[in-house]
């Protein structure tokens, strides 16, 4: 799998944004300014292919592919950029699971050039980004009880939701922030989800609830080897496990391609 997007920033500093175009003037380097590592988890694209598709004669002439006649789409998949593309009979295409604004693109034209090769006159058009998703770990705590008080933005339902939801309006952004210290992001683009970190940071960093937890690893790790030795006892021997393999992606090239001709 590819490995995620890491996008740097500190607090009233944006670090570099890998190849996005969004490269503001750094302000002076001061001193114990926090450097924050953005993951980029999941970018979601679409895009039209402007003609009609059989969805069936696809499933059966193409590979890693999987048709939902109750549904009316199907879904394809890459391993390289590893992502699924949800397409209906309408020519419309959603891919999802690339880490970065450039891999989705690619991704679109490898589906849109795979379906190509199958006869089709396909036109890669309306291509967007619809959806970003990406995480933030903070070194510290937070009091997130205190924190929804205190600003009316925020929404916090424990009863539903362990965290608290705030929706920045410019730039457009809704942020999931919890109790240890973690925050989710969900932007239009990446360079919100850059740009709701550094807003959102002096604002949590008030309430300030101490140090991150740290999670006791080894003593879970001997809990699962006692368990284990309890469950071998009590198996026959004779039981036995499948293993799941994986599916082996196509290699589709992601060279430019005409959308009047189709190619070989």
């Amino acid at each position: 799998m590819e490995s995620g997007q890491i996008l740097t920033s500190g607090v009233g500093q944006l670090g570099t944004s890998n190849g996005e175009g969004y490269n503001p003037e750094p302000l002076p380097e001061e001193e114990n300014v926090p450097l924050l590592d953005i993951s980029i988890n999941n970018v979601v694209c679409s895009f039209s292919t402007r003609c009609h598709l059989n969805l069936k004669k696809i499933a059966m002439e193409s590979s890693n592919v999987e048709y939902h006649r109750q549904h009316g789409m199907m879904y394809m998949r890459l391993r390289r950029p590893y992502t699924t593309a949800n397409v209906w009979s309408s020519g419309k295409i959603t891919c999802t699971g690339a880490q970065s604004e450039d891999l989705a693109k690619v991704a679109a034209r490898k589906f849109a050039r795979k379906i190509q090769k199958l006869g089709y006159k396909v036109k890669f058009c309306n291509y967007r980004v619809v959806n970003v998703l990406g995480t933030c770990i903070l070194p510290f705590a937070i009091d997130i009880t205190k924190f929804s008080r205190q600003h009316k933005e925020a929404s916090y339902e424990p009863e539903l939701h362990p965290g608290v939801t705030y929706k920045i309006k410019s730039p457009k952004a809704t942020l999931k922030i919890f109790s240890t210290g973690s925050i989710t992001v969900t932007a239009p683009r990446v360079t919100n989800v850059q740009s709701a970190i550094e807003y959102i940071y002096p604002l949590v960093a008030n309430f300030n609830a101490g140090p991150r937890p740290v999670k006791k690893t080894k003593s879970n790790t001997n809990n699962f080897v006692n368990k284990r030795h309890i469950t071998q006892h009590v198996m026959s021997p004779d039981d036995d496990c499948d293993d799941e393999s994986d599916f082996d992606g196509s290699s589709v090239d992601d060279e430019d391609f005409d959308s009047e001709v189709s190619q070989d």
